[in-house]
Formats: structure tokens, C-alpha cells, sequence
């Protein structure tokens, strides 16, 4: 009813606050709705829908900046914002991002994949805003899962010694991926419970302002002193301590309270942070009774709220399978995540190891989860730290200051290396490589199989010093490698063809498409030989043998080139004198977008098609 003549925030200005919640329900709607076809971030964007409307209806972006930590809780944002008619592309190749993009409209003032970010961006805009000339405030959105990563701290401790009109909205619904953990979380779980507490302290100051003549003067002389507020009655808080104006808790799901602290905020004029209580999952059962498992769904049934693929074995899963069954024997092997036991297959080890202190969620402080295993790992304990390849780009000074110079054996397992999909740009993981192997003492492998990630796991745990990388990708098994690979567990699997000139190399999942390809062109009688590495980081000797006896290699990898390990492979071959030719498929100095893996794969000529395509070519030259 209200949904369709909504095409600006400034059409909201015009509704009442009950015509607003008329409007949220049909916001949930609009959601639920595209989520479960799309797949999408669901419970965190049900839990932000009156918190967006609030926002809007109060602000005047994108004069007044906008800045949301991590797009997941956005959907709302997005409707409002002109894209409601594209929504339903969400996430899909070509259609709208699940995140804010600066590219994708003026209503989305900075990128936002990453966590904790917000309260620094916004604070540069502030500035920047007072710099330009330009009257407006900047409002950070975070949550508090990302609120205990340590750059909000940083950017929060700048923020409050401003005196720049930034705002720093702290959306609380007690998650994360995982449910939040830390002293943190439990010290806004008691604010949340203590609303009377700041009700006390604000009815104090006007009851002081009230008493004729020494009111005033009392209020005043209690303001200069910090002391004085701590120890009488104005009580100060963890934010206030900063230099931060407190406003909250406030119900996050009241329209009308909502709108009445923005206002508040803005008339303060000052650093200040708005403490707001939601719920993730809001107006959809499911989701608000197990808001983890709707954090990131695939499509699912809207009725019932069941998933509608079908679970199957993943590396993940494999990964964390693997673990439990090496803990075992192993009492010195510990397990650490930073917020993200779900999503690296870790649930049935904290089930098991929680309770024996030997597994540990750090909240999402990746830089701390490196310094911590490297700390563990000086006295004797085997830390395995589980993370996704985009996020382990934070930790690259702790693994380098931390980690190499004195070395210390940590275990990274690096779950979503390479193409991940519809999370687009912010989430391929496509550095890891080049990063982890310009770091001296580096150990990486990359299985392309179940078996090679247990093994590799194995040698990472026992037989490695150093940092010890195991990397793989989202999904599952490959077909043909699973069955061509069975019981390989080597560094390297060569598989030759008679009279071949060409030979291909590759890692990880591409060594099905290489596989595959091999297949088609023996059909088409053209002969090509196939290299799968398996420990990828330092290069297994005994290969360069095998490609001196080549005139053409082709090397593909499902990541960045510069850094990679075909530019290593190939300045090795330069340097033991190789004349024959040698040409390396990766992603040349870009982002990858959101879109299938076939898609991808295809972009960096590294398809089973593509390499067919480029080996018949290079034949016929």
C-alpha cells in the first residue's frame, strides 16, 4: 500500500509514524519474499527495518552520510533508496549487490563488506564535511558484533574528541554470525537492562536545572568534573568515557522512540552514539528462533522456512570433521575462530571442546586471533586459527611481525579461498596466496579434494614449523578430481598423455576444469598433459623436472597474478633457463563481481571451454 510510492527517503517525511509501520510490515515482506529465492543476509535485515525508516525519516541523505558496517543488515536501505524495482536481482550477476556500493547509488556513501569499519569512515566524512564548507552530520551504523573489533575502538577514540556531528548508531541484537561472546557483549547486555539507570541520570539533571538559584550552578560545576559524575550521581558509562554524548538503550523496533532520539541526537550537535535494541529475524519465526542459521541462507521454502537445497558435504564441513577427529589423539591441538564457528564447520567442535578450554571464539578481531595462537603457540600448544581468505587480509602484520620473524607453528585454515559468488567483490578470496607466500617460513597447500585436505591438515598440524596454511574453496567435492585423485596425497599428481607438447598446471578447484579439458581434447585428439599441485607454497622440487620436458605451459589460478604462484613458477623456470612458452591465466589486477563460479572462471580464460579453446589455438600456431 505504501511501499510502492516510496522511491526516496524523502517520500517517508510524509508518513505518520503509523503509516511507517504499516510500511515496515510490507518491508519485511518485500524481503522475506526475495531472500527466499535469492538467497541473502535475512535475519540481521528483518531486525533493521524500523531502524532504517527511523534513520531516513529523520536525516536528509545523501547530504547527511549514511554509513553501514557491513552490508548484511541493509536490505531496507536499499528499498527506500530507489531499488526496490531491482530488488529482486538481488545478489544475482548483473542485478543489485547485498552490500552498500558507492558505484550502485548516492544513497550508499562508502563500500561495506568488512567489519568495524564504520565509526572511521564516518568520522573521515565528518571532517571532511566541516573541511568542505558543508553543514550535515555522518551516521555510522554498527552492530555490536563488529563493535568489538578493534578499529572501532580506534575510530570510536578520534570520534569522541572531535566535536564533529557524527553519530554513532550501535544497532545490539546480542549477534554476530555466531552469538556474540566477550566482555563486550555481556557489558551491553547489562545497559540493556538498565534503562533506569540513564533515565535517572537524565531526570537528575533536570530536577538540578529546576531548584531556583543553586540548581544551575550545581548542574554545571557536576559537568567540568568527570570525578564528580562518577562518584555523585551523574554516572558515566563505557562511551561517555570515550567523549560520546550516551542516548539509549532504545527499542529498536518503536518507530516513535526511534524517531525521538534521532532527533535528540541531532540537536546535540555533538559526538554522541544511540544505543538501539533489535531483534534479528524480526516478523519471521524462523529466522528470530535460530537467526544463525538465517545469517546467510541459499533459497529456502517461506512457508515453512526450509531450506531448498540440499545439504551435502562441504569442505567446511570436511575441515571441521577432520578436526574433531585429530583432537583425539592430540591434546595439545586447540581451535580458534574470530566470530564464525557456523561458517568454518566448527559447531561440533565447540560442542565437543568448548567445555575442555580448547576451543576459543575471539568475537571478530582477526588480527587478535593471529597474536593469540602465536602467543599459544610459544608455549608448546598447536593453535589451528579457522577463517575465511577475505578476512585473513587483516592479520597480514601480526603473521609477519607475530609469527615469522621468531617463528611460531600456527595452523591457518583458510575456508571461501578463491571465487565465492554472490558476495561479490568484498568476499572472493583471492590474495591469500600472494600474501601468505611473500611471508618467510610459509608452508601453504591447496587440496582440490576431501582426502588431500585431511592429509594436508595432518602435515600442517604435525609435520610443519612456521605458519602452516591449508586453503580451500566454498562448496563441495569436484566430481572428476574427487574420483581421478582418490588415494593421492602427495605434493604434486601428474597425469601425462602421450606425445603431449602442452602441459597445464593448476591447484585447487581448477583442477577439475584442467581435468576435465584433458578429457575433451583426448577426444579430439590432442594430447595434454596435467600438473595439479597440492602443496602450492614453496614449489615441490621435483616438478621442474617434469616441466623442462614441455615447449608449452599454461598455468591457471583462481586468484590474484601478481604475487601468485604461477609468477613464481614461472620466474623459477626463467632462471633454470626454460625457452620454451609459458603463459599464466589469473585475475590481472581487478575485482572480481558477484557471479557464478562458471562465470568467473570464464572471465580468467580458466574453463574447461577456455583452456580447450587456448590449447587448440596455441596447437595451431
Amino acid at each position: 500500500m505504501y511501499l510502492e510510492k516510496v522511491h526516496s527517503p524523502e517520500d517517508l517525511k510524509n508518513l505518520t509514524v503509523s503509516q511507517m509501520e504499516v510500511l515496515a510490515g510490507e518491508i519485511r515482506g518485500r524481503i522475506l519474499s526475495t531472500v527466499s529465492r535469492t538467497g541473502g543476509h535475512l535475519a540481521s535485515s528483518l531486525g533493521t527495518v524500523e531502524l532504517t525508516l527511523a534513520l531516513h525519516s529523520v536525516f536528509h541523505c545523501p547530504e547527511d552520510k549514511l554509513v553501514w558496517d557491513v552490508g548484511h543488515q541493509a536490505y531496507t536501505h536499499k528499498i527506500i533508496t530507489g531499488r526496490n524495482d531491482r530488488f529482486d536481482t538481488l545478489r544475482q550477476e548483473g542485478g543489485i549487490s547485498g552490500f552498500p556500493k558507492q558505484k550502485e547509488s548516492p544513497y550508499d556513501c562508502y563500500i561495506a563488506g568488512h567489519s568495524g569499519v564504520s565509526i572511521s569512515a564516518a568520522l573521515g566524512m565528518a571532517e571532511a564535511m566541516r573541511l568542505r564548507g558543508e553543514e550535515g552530520f555522518a551516521i555510522a551504523v554498527i552492530g555490536d558484533g563488529s563493535f568489538g573489533s578493534g578499529i572501532a575502538y580506534e575510530g570510536m577514540n578520534n570520534a569522541g574528541r572531535s566535536g564533529e556531528k557524527i553519530i554513532i548508531v550501535l544497532n545490539d541484537n546480542d549477534m554476530s554470525i555466531s552469538r556474540n561472546v566477550g566482555n563486550v557483549a555481556n557489558y551491553l547486555a547489562k545497559m540493556r537492562t538498565s534503562k533506569q539507570y540513564f533515565e535517572l541520570k537524565d531526570n537528575a539533571k533536570s530536577l538540578l536545572g529546576e531548584i531556583p538559584l543553586i540548581g544551575r550552578p550545581v548542574r554545571s560545576a557536576l559537568s567540568r568534573s568527570k570525578k564528580a559524575l562518577r562518584q555523585m550521581l551523574y554516572h558515566t558509562n563505557l562511551f561517555e568515557d570515550f567523549g560520546l554524548k550516551y542516548f539509549g538503550p532504545v527499542d529498536g523496533h518503536d518507530l516513535e522512540s526511534l524517531r525521538d532520539v534521532f532527533e535528540r541526537a541531532k540537536e546535540y550537535a555533538q559526538p554522541c552514539i544511540v544505543h538501539v535494541h533489535t531483534v534479528k529475524g524480526m516478523g519471521y519465526r524462523p529466522a528470530r528462533e535460530d537467526p544463525s542459521r538465517f545469517h546467510g541462507v541459499g533459497p529456502f521454502d517461506l512457508r515453512t522456512g526450509e531450506s531448498l537445497e540440499r545439504a551435502k558435504p562441504s569442505f567446511s564441513s570436511e575441515f571441521g570433521k577432520a578436526l574433531c577427529e585429530m583432537a583425539q589423539t592430540r591434546p595439545k591441538l586447540a581451535v580458534i575462530t574470530a566470530a564464525m564457528a557456523d561458517g568454518t564447520g566448527l559447531e561440533e567442535f565447540r560442542r565437543r571442546y568448548a567445555q575442555t578450554g580448547r576451543f576459543f571464539d575471539v568475537g571478530i578481531a582477526e588480527e587478535h586471533a593471529v597474536s593469540f595462537s602465536c602467543g599459544m603457540s610459544t608455549l608448546g600448544i598447536t593453535p589451528v586459527f579457522a577463517v575465511y581468505s577475505t578476512f585473513l587480509q587483516r592479520t597480514f602484520d601480526q603473521l609477519i611481525h607475530d609469527a615469522a620473524i621468531e617463528p611460531k607453528h600456527i595452523v591457518l585454515g583458510i575456508d571461501r579461498a578463491g571465487v565465492v559468488g554472490a558476495d561479490g567483490e568484498t568476499h572472493q578470496g583471492l590474495f591469500d596466496v600472494a600474501m601468505l607466500s611473500s611471508v618467510p617460513g610459509t608452508t601453504i597447500w591447496s587440496p582440490a579434494t576431501f582426502e588431500q585436505l585431511r592429509t594436508d591438515l595432518i602435515s600442517a598440524v604435525d609435520h610443519t614449523s612456521g605458519i602452516a596454511a591449508v586453503r580451500y574453496p566454498k562448496g563441495g567435492e569436484p566430481v572428476l578430481a574427487g574420483k581421478m585423485l582418490s588415494g593421492f596425497t602427495g605434493d604434486f599428481f601428474y597425469s601425462p598423455s602421450e606425445g603431449a607438447s602442452t602441459l597445464l598446471i593448476s591447484y585447487g578447484r581448477l583442477s577439475e576444469e584442467l581435468l576435465q579439458a584433458q578429457i575433451t581434447l583426448r577426444e579430439q585428439s590432442a594430447a595434454v598433459a596435467v600438473l595439479i599441485l597440492n602443496r602450492i607454497h614453496p614449489l615441490p622440487e621435483e616438478i621442474f623436472g617434469i616441466i623442462a620436458g614441455f615447449d608449452r605451459i599454461l598455468f591457471y589460478e583462481e586468484g590474484i597474478r601478481t604475487g601468485g604462484i604461477g609468477e613464481q613458477c614461472g620466474s623459477r623456470l626463467l632462471e633454470e633457463g626454460f625457452h620454451g612458452r609459458y603463459r599464466i591465466f589469473a585475475v590481472e589486477e581487478r575485482f572480481i563481481p558477484q557471479c557464478s563460479q562458471d562465470t568467473a572462471f570464464h572471465s580468467i580464460e580458466a574453463d574447461r571451454n577456455s583452456i580447450v579453446h587456448t590449447v587448440l589455438g596455441e596447437e595451431n600456431r
